[in-house]
């Protein structure tokens, strides 16, 4: 099996981006040492603090990003980064060549009760000449990425990585190394599993649930096909087992705060999801259009997001452009 610096190298991958890729990896080992001690080492349980996101911060929301903001900021390459649980972007070094934008831990809910969580990353080509003053460097649309990825903290840590040459896993051996165990990762073009949190149905656009009513008449409606939800609660597993077997997850628009496009996070959540996505021959969407052509204006801006198999991906957007079309002419 190869180790992750030789394969970076196999397919001639920048030095000092796997470099940075590597450096990003000893962070997310810490992290998962952390995890698999639990209670032992008092990371449980939440703090009093909220996030610029308005949302209460696990202790291992705080842990694991100041984990990774240390070895990001002692990198060299690194000129600046953002984390979810930062209100602004934080400065490293004005000479480093990449930006990182990062979610230190995806469905950190999930913690206290010991189901998977992880890490998300993208990685941005700096521009110097910008400055680093104000977050307007990161705001890059998600074609731009030089590389995006997750570590995945479950029965096994996976590192999933896409430097835009396909998908490959990599598992965290008891050496401390990353070993190459998938390559060339593809997505089945269909798939009788969906992802969505069904709680928030009454709140969707008609197109929405227009589409889940029929995938669940199953075989005896339109569709003509059984289906299976699954629901994790944490995009990075969410993502994983799209990667591995097919599916779509799906976390659209709804009513509740009408003035915002989703809930999930463009730049830490959505663009590097939508490129390992598309990178493995899935479709990546905000229902209407490609997520990865988003002009993003906000370093916390939140997007829509109906990602996975790519024929089951085209139908859904069938749906929202064919109840759209209906709306425009009733107008």
């Amino acid at each position: 099996m190869q180790l992750l610096s030789q394969f970076l190298r196999h397919e001639q991958t920048d030095e000092e981006l796997t470099d940075l890729i590597a450096t990003l990896m000893v962070a997310c080992k810490e992290i998962t040492l952390k995890l698999r001690q639990g209670a032992i080492s008092g990371v449980l349980g939440a703090t009093t603090d909220v996030n610029v996101q308005g949302e209460t911060q696990k202790k291992l929301d705080v842990i694991s990003n100041e984990i990774i903001k240390k070895y990001l900021l002692s990198h060299l390459t690194v000129a600046g980064l953002a984390s979810e649980e930062e209100s602004e972007p934080v400065l490293a070094n004005p000479n480093g060549k990449y930006l990182v934008v990062f979610d230190p831990l995806d469905g950190s809910s999930n913690i206290d009760i010991n189901v998977t969580v992880g890490t998300i990353f993208s990685i941005l080509e700096a521009a110097p000449e910008q400055g680093y003053h104000d977050e307007a460097p990161f705001l890059q649309k998600g074609r731009k990425q030089l590389a995006a990825g997750y570590v995945l903290y479950g029965p096994s840590a996976l590192l999933v990585l896409t430097t835009g040459n396909g998908v490959s896993m990599f598992t965290l051996s008891e050496t401390g190394d990353f070993l190459l165990t998938r390559d060339k990762v593809m997505i089945p073009q269909e798939t009788q599993e969906f992802a969505i949190n069904m709680s928030n149905y009454r709140h969707w656009e008609p197109a929405m649930r227009s589409y889940i009513d029929d995938v669940l008449e199953g075989v005896d409606g339109v569709r003509g096909k059984n289906f299976n939800m699954r629901w994790v609660a944490a995009m990075v597993a969410e993502i994983h087992r799209i990667l591995t077997r097919g599916g779509i997850f799906i976390y659209p628009w709804d009513a509740r705060v009408p003035q915002k496009p989703g809930k999930l996070r463009l730049m830490y959540e959505g663009n590097p999801m939508s490129m390992l996505i598309e990178q493995a021959g899935g479709i990546a969407t905000n229902c209407y259009s490609d997520i990865l052509d988003v002009e993003p204006k906000d370093i916390h801006e939140r997007v829509s997001v109906a990602l996975g198999s790519k024929k089951e991906v085209e139908v859904l957007m069938e749906y929202h452009q064919r109840i759209e079309t209906v709306i425009e002419k009733k107008d």
